[in-house]
């Protein structure tokens, strides 16, 4: 038996042997797992999970060990992924440090930072939020205002971020701040990363048309932000936080392969409430459900490719983009279908005699327009996508 086989199977028993049964299959957004200082478990099968995960140092499978890492190649990494989703093991946490700044500190962080920053992340003992948008820079972000200006060893950030996700339940954001005044406006940016209890931080929530509030506006008030918390060079942030986006978006359209946060199946549905379809109407109902989970099924193998291609240090960006904008157009197009197969009975809101998983579609279905906002509009990647991966000439 090769070396890899071997890890196979010695993987394939530890998660046999350590993760519960209830941490396998689809998991509700209401049974997620987000790592921080005041973490919150449901059950103590998440408490488990999350703790034999933790000390295995697999939150971070191929992380180097002394930032706190599982230090596994890329094939193992490969190989964990693999039989975690045979098992449907659900994800430990869920922790956007480690799906997108991390990465950026492991290339770009200096060595204090890296010690500093990446173990606590490791371990799942620090919330972090990101604070790119602002009201007048979403999709032209390099239109940000936010100043961070440097007096001695402290950078004094004023100013406001927008679209902030769970910015109220986060300990630590990063940022992209400006710094200088240079031209053109993608120059004079800076990558920085602060303490959400700062005094002048201001969290608010945004209510949503679904009825959550995951989304906040925060302001900062002359806040003191130690210039060690500086990533990279002043005033070459962009750079940074184009990385950052990348694997953002790396990030979101990997939500379908790790379960999150629908637990709504298409099919199961379908079969469900259209049993018998008889009518052209109900045939040609099942059949762009079956189309739109032929599709699913083609980006989940394109994910798993995008992720050797990764590892294997060659360059995704274009592909990233591809991927962002396809899931979140899937999505939106599922939960059309869900919607027209379940006719009447997907437009409760509360009460009434619905089902819990009726209700729950309602709200989904309006958070699925969303996720064709976050993290670059669809427009926006169709833009990106034309120049950077076509090659098409700009007006």
């Amino acid at each position: 038996m090769s070396n890899i086989e071997q890890f196979r199977q010695d993987v394939r028993e530890w998660l046999e042997s350590n993760c519960p049964e209830s941490m396998r299959g689809l998991m509700p957004a209401d049974e997620m797992v987000w790592g921080g200082r005041d973490i919150e478990f449901k059950t103590s099968d998440q408490k488990l999970w999350f703790e034999r995960m933790r000390d295995k140092g697999w939150f971070c499978p191929d992380w180097p060990k002394e930032y706190g890492g599982g230090g596994l190649s890329p094939e193992e990494t490969t190989v964990l992924e693999s039989e975690m989703r045979k098992l449907r093991c659900r994800p430990p946490q869920i922790n956007l440090g480690i799906w997108m700044l991390g990465p950026v500190l492991l290339e770009f962080g200096s060595e204090e930072q890296k010690r500093e920053l990446l173990p606590p992340m490791a371990r799942g003992e620090v919330r972090w939020c990101q604070g790119f948008s602002e009201p007048n820079a979403g999709s032209d972000l390099a239109s940000l205002q936010t100043s961070a200006r440097l007096e001695g060893d402290e950078f004094i950030v004023n100013g406001t971020k927008i679209w902030t996700s769970y910015g109220d339940k986060s300990d630590w954001m990063y940022a992209l701040v400006r710094t200088g005044a240079k031209e053109p406006k993608h120059a004079g940016i800076s990558l920085i990363v602060l303490d959400m209890h700062s005094p002048g931080v201001t969290v608010t929530p945004i209510d949503l048309i679904s009825g959550k509030s995951s989304f906040c506006q925060v302001f900062f008030d002359d806040v003191r932000v130690p210039k060690a918390q500086l990533i990279g060079e002043i005033d070459n942030g962009w750079a940074l936080g184009k990385a950052l986006l990348g694997h953002e978006r790396r990030a979101m359209s990997k939500f379908s392969e790790i379960c999150l946060p629908t637990h709504f199946d298409l099919l199961e549905n379908v079969f469900a409430y259209l049993p018998d379809p008889q009518k052209p109407s109900e045939i040609a109902l099942q059949q762009r459900a079956f189309s739109c989970r032929m599709d699913e099924h083609a980006f989940e193998l394109t994910q798993r490719r995008l992720n050797e291609a990764g590892r294997a240090r060659q360059d995704i960006s274009g592909l990233m983009a591809i991927q962002k904008l396809v899931h979140t157009e899937q999505e939106k197009e599922k939960f059309e279908i869900l919607l027209d197969v379940l006719g009447h009975r997907a437009l409760g809101w509360e009460g009434g005699g619905f089902t819990e998983r009726e209700l729950a579609l309602t709200n989904t279905w309006l958070n699925s327009f969303t996720q064709s906002i976050a993290g670059g509009t669809s427009e926006v990647q169709l833009n990106v996508i034309a120049k950077r991966v076509l090659g098409l000439p700009t007006a």
